[in-house]
């Protein structure tokens, strides 16, 4: 299998002060990372892809790193996390699929080895396709303060022959959090659910 071609990265940052509520104590921090790819798979059917996988690793890796480090670089800051990927029309969802394991495995290892299920969603799409990537709680996936999504995308990917492969993560709950549920605090990070 080639070496994956990276064509470019987009991160980005956000921080919530408020959502028509009080000012945040703590303003929530929402980052995406980006990397446009070069689909090794696209044009053709390939039975077996799996291999892929492997290769991804370390850019997983590399990604997690990057996006850990535009919100400021400490592991225990980070609470809520997702992934996701967008394939090029001459490639199938299935390629998207590819990303699951080397996404979210990555994002566990950079923080430590968070115990929830990390969320995901893709699809097939031209240049400008936008991702609503979900977002749970990183050692829980049953705390509902932190669901949410981040809307992620670059204006000129994926090309028919790329893929965009996404990781997001958060830095606290919604900055308006009161649905109830499970709380941060009673979380015991055993099973990944509660």
């Amino acid at each position: 299998m080639p070496d994956v071609k990276v064509r470019k990265f987009l991160v980005s940052v956000e921080e919530i002060h408020h959502e028509g509520g009080p000012p945040a104590k703590i303003p929530q921090r929402r980052g995406a990372v980006l990397a446009v790819i070069e689909n090794p798979y696209a044009g053709a059917f390939h039975e077996n892809i799996q291999p892929f996988m492997e290769d991804l690793k370390p850019l997983g890796l590399a990604m997690a790193r990057k996006l850990l480090d535009a919100l400021g670089g400490d592991p225990q800051s980070i609470e809520g996390y997702g992934k996701g990927a967008i394939v090029g029309a001459a490639g199938e969802v299935e390629h998207a699929a590819l990303w699951h394991a080397p996404g979210g495995y990555s994002m566990r290892e950079v923080l430590g080895g968070a115990k929830a299920i990390v969320p995901s969603t893709k699809k097939l799409g031209g240049p400008g396709t936008r991702l609503d990537i979900p977002v749970t709680h990183i050692n829980a996936s049953y705390v509902r303060s932190h669901f949410d999504s981040i809307e992620a995308g670059v204006p000129d990917a994926p090309k028919a022959d790329e893929m965009v492969v996404a990781l997001v993560m958060t830095t606290g709950p919604r900055v308006h959090a009161r649905a109830g549920g499970l709380a941060v605090a009673d979380v015991k990070g055993e099973d990944g659910l509660r």
